[in-house]
């Protein structure tokens, strides 16, 4: 078979998947389930994630098109299984986008972001039905503080939420209070539980991504380390040695070393 010569179309992406899948393609890819690349679609999920923490538009470009991959991967299995094609896929979520914003392709008006979020909200009411919770369409298997902002989002669209910040900072110290009295591993779990969830609903109101920032703290945190570990090398001194105030110290000169 000649090598596919238009690689910047999309159906030469669904020509090759096609091509691995068949019966003289590739053994690995043709051996391929749909649980079987379940690990492998959140993987490129989180690395599209990476490459936009990182602010690399050549990253993010590359890791777009594995996660691209993924996703016409899955619509291959499926039309083999008779289950839908690629097109059954591009038709709905092109139909969904229209009818969520009538504003756009039809006769209504809105004012601004704000409103068309809220009317987002409606619309997706409506297309689940009125016998479904508003977080029936949450997926329980997001990272556990993402679903939690969501779960609190969607709540908050239709009033459940508090009327000013100072009543969230109010159950926050209510929380810490009550882990404090727990008295055993599983009451210390249900309290800590309670506190996070708290934390997530201020980040929430605040505007603030409790994913995106957790990683880059955690980022931050890897690179003053990391600093750290390379200051005791060049001394020759070693980290696990040093008492709690000197490894403090050290913290806060690697902390100085990459703000310079």
């Amino acid at each position: 078979m000649s090598l596919p010569e238009d690689l910047g179309r999309f159906v030469t992406l669904v020509d090759i998947i096609a091509r691995l899948r068949a019966p003289d393609g590739c053994p690995w890819d043709r051996k391929q389930t749909h649980a079987s690349l379940r690990e492998n679609l959140l993987e490129e999920c989180y690395e599209v994630l990476h490459a936009l923490d990182e602010g690399a538009s050549g990253k993010l470009r590359e890791e777009l098109g594995d996660l691209l991959m993924q996703i016409v991967f899955h619509s291959q299995i499926a039309a083999e299984d008779g289950e839908f094609e690629m097109a059954d896929v591009i038709e709905g979520i092109n139909t969904k986008l229209i009818h969520r914003h009538p504003h756009v392709f039809g006769e209504k008006k809105v004012n601004g972001a704000e409103e068309v979020a809220y009317k987002w909200h409606v619309l997706k009411q409506e297309e689940r039905g009125a016998e479904a919770s508003i977080l029936e369409s949450v997926p329980r298997q997001m990272p556990a503080l993402a679903y939690s902002q969501e779960i609190q989002h969607r709540v908050a669209q239709v009033g459940f939420d508090w009327a000013d910040d100072s009543g969230v900072i109010d159950k926050l110290v209510e929380e810490v209070g009550e882990l404090r009295q727990a008295n055993n591993q599983e009451e210390k779990e249900q309290e800590f539980g309670d506190l996070l969830f708290t934390l997530v609903n201020i980040a929430r109101r605040q505007g603030v991504d409790v994913e995106t920032t957790l990683r880059q703290t955690n980022q931050r945190f890897y690179r003053r380390f990391t600093c750290m570990e390379e200051v005791c090398r060049q001394r020759g001194v070693n980290l696990g040695e040093l008492s709690f105030d000197e490894q403090n110290e050290l913290w806060e000169e690697a902390k100085s070393k990459l703000e310079e």
